[in-house]
């Protein structure tokens, strides 16, 4: 299979068309096998796909030192050929918890410091704060990354979860290669503000969550046991009877699947791939088997009668409950 590319806007890379989302290797989605992580990611690397992103906040610091192996351990050319993308800022307690976001350029250098020496790297490709510090201007937090850009240990700036105010004033400081945003059938929150402003300005978007942490992958039943650990047991969208709705909608997708010829996965994945050559999907396969459902979205061709029968029956807007728990609603940027 040969990946098709896409650029980071007008300023960053060119990455694969589609990303690999590692997180579920390490954290909030139950137990990850780690060499079955590190054979997915082999995998992935050998399969063309380029973009690899972590937070290092991810078990902390786990999901990055995995990272770090599979990039050490992988043949030199694909090793070369992997771009990071790494979320910093989040913090954390020995038990887990969470407990805020620290972007104060002090703490930038330092979170960067660290990341390179677990990742086992030299420079990070895409680096951006995982949510806004209320308590830093966006200004200050971008500007000391623009510092470690100008120092060789940044390529390019990136933005997480942020609104479309917040963006014009990132770019206004320093050139941002791309936002990741949460982006699928179900989550479209982005398109009405947020996209309009991207595409203004030149950014791209990488988007997460692209089925809904496995709700609209086909593979999610209403009788699945969740562990405490395990981020969907407290997600509002998982409980109860908000469960059950957004599992109708699944099975309309699948219907419209099984018709095309291909899995409800790779047709939730390959709508997102149509909206547009500034988006990137990360898909969060933990496993070779998922990795390379995944990666055969890339060959579903959707004409305007699929997008149509698609919207028609996952509409905009259709799913019940945040797609965060209430707590963490509240660390997003209030425009999101």
């Amino acid at each position: 299979m040969t990946i098709p590319t896409r650029t980071l806007g007008t300023t960053g890379p060119q990455v694969s068309a589609l990303g690999l989302g590692c997180m579920g290797m390490s954290a909030l989605y139950g137990e990850a096998d780690r060499t079955e992580s590190i054979a997915t990611v082999h995998a992935a690397l050998e399969a063309g796909v380029t973009l690899l992103d972590t937070g290092d906040f991810y078990a902390m610091g786990h999901n990055e030192m995995l990272i770090g192996e599979a990039l050490r351990t992988a043949p030199a050319a694909r090793r070369e050929q992997a771009l990071t993308s790494v979320k910093f800022g989040a913090l954390r307690d020995p038990a887990g918890g969470w407990s805020g976001y620290d972007g104060r350029p002090a703490a930038v250098k330092n979170f960067a410091a660290y990341s390179l020496q677990r990742l086992g790297v030299d420079h990070i490709d895409v680096y951006r704060i995982a949510r806004v510090d209320p308590g830093v201007p966006i200004e200050e937090t971008v500007g000391a990354i623009a510092e470690l850009v100008e120092q060789g240990y940044v390529r390019h700036i990136g933005l997480s979860e942020v609104g479309a105010d917040t963006i014009r004033r990132a770019a206004a400081t320093a050139p941002i290669a791309d936002v990741q945003l949460e982006y699928a059938l179900i989550t479209r929150g982005i398109e009405d503000r947020i996209l309009p402003v991207t595409r203004e300005l030149g950014i791209a978007v990488t988007a997460y969550g692209v089925l809904s942490r496995g709700l609209i992958s086909g593979h999610f039943t209403p009788d699945r046991q969740l562990g405490a650990s395990d981020f969907r047991a407290h997600s509002p969208r998982f409980q109860g009877e908000n469960l059950q709705h957004n599992l109708t909608l699944v099975e309309q997708l699948r219907k419209l699947a099984e018709q095309k010829g291909v899995s409800v996965a790779q047709l939730a994945i390959a709508w997102v791939l149509s909206r547009g050559e500034d988006i990137v999907p990360l898909v969060g396969a933990r496993t070779r088997e998922r990795l390379a459902e995944s990666l055969g979205a890339l060959d579903v061709v959707l004409d305007a009668e699929d997008l149509a029968a698609i919207e028609a029956a996952v509409p905009a807007d259709s799913a019940v409950g945040d797609r965060y728990p209430s707590a963490m609603m509240a660390h997003l940027d209030s425009e999101r």
